[in-house]
């Protein structure tokens, strides 16, 4: 199983357009990017390739990453930053199998898969399949299991890929707080590789209406607001699942520049071999 990382950056990335905070200069100084997120997971047995939600940068992200176009692909939920990068495959694809879950959100009274096909309906070659969170599913030589998390408002996923010859796992939190249901956690547990969401750090709790929850012993906050990790809760997630490593994805440029690029922050462009 071979990890790419495509996108480790949030709704705007970074740099983010039009920004001239001290991140996104440092970025752009050292030619760092973090666009937005997506992952490609390629079977080395098979010959085959996972995605895991489309970010809006597909096209950049392909032409920069060494990978390979896509077998299948996994959603996570219909946020703009993961899945509207799908109109992308317009004409490269002859076919693409979707995967998203069933689960009637009561926010959109439609599910993700749902969603798909009707805001895609144009895209003649994908074909979407209805998956239920939980249970296993079969692509690219893959076994593949959604898993709930918590992103108000709306229904989101984590993802879990194992590779049922080799025995190699990669978790995905997906968008989400820290109170990820244990159910969901069992399915993600010892992964070789965790990659968990850290939108920002937790000194930035301070600034968000909401504040942060989720304390850990020493007090500090492991969500940021209702819907996101911070940094601290995402290192947290991957002790608890007994992650051999873990990376932080899903990255605001409110980080200061001192810490946006220090471990275990990821960047586009990682790979690792699983």
């Amino acid at each position: 199983m071979r990890v790419t990382l495509l996108g480790t950056g949030d709704t705007t990335g970074t740099p983010t357009v039009g920004c001239d905070c001290d991140t996104c200069n440092e970025a752009r100084e050292r030619g760092i990017e973090r666009t937005r997120f997506s992952v490609h997971v390629e079977n080395e047995r098979t010959g085959e390739s996972l995605l895991v939600d489309f970010s809006p940068d597909f096209r950049h992200q392909f032409l920069t990453q060494e990978t390979p176009l896509p077998d299948a692909a996994v959603v996570t939920h219909i946020h703009f930053d993961h899945l509207d990068g799908l109109g992308n495959v317009y004409r490269l694809l002859d076919h693409l199998d979707v995967h998203a879950t069933n689960e009637v959100d009561p926010m959109k009274d439609e599910s993700v898969a749902g969603t798909i096909r009707s805001k895609f309906d144009y895209l003649d070659r994908i074909e979407v399949h209805d998956q239920t969170p939980l249970e296993p599913f079969r692509t690219c030589g893959f076994d593949v299991t959604f898993v709930p998390v918590v992103h108000p408002p709306l229904l989101c996923y984590g993802v879990a890929i194992e590779d049922p010859e080799t025995g190699a796992k990669l978790s995905i939190s997906g968008d989400s707080t820290f109170a990820i249901p244990e159910e969901s956690r069992e399915v993600l547990a010892d992964p070789d590789i965790l990659l968990a969401e850290a939108l920002v750090p937790s000194s930035l709790c301070e600034y968000h209406p909401a504040g942060g929850h989720d304390h850990d012993e020493n007090g500090v906050p492991r969500t940021f607001g209702t819907k996101h990790m911070t940094r601290e809760g995402a290192i947290s997630l991957g002790e608890d699942l007994n992650a051999d490593v873990t990376r932080l994805v899903h990255v605001a440029h409110y980080y200061p520049p001192e810490e946006a690029f220090e471990e275990p922050l990821a960047v586009d462009g990682e790979v690792y071999d699983l």
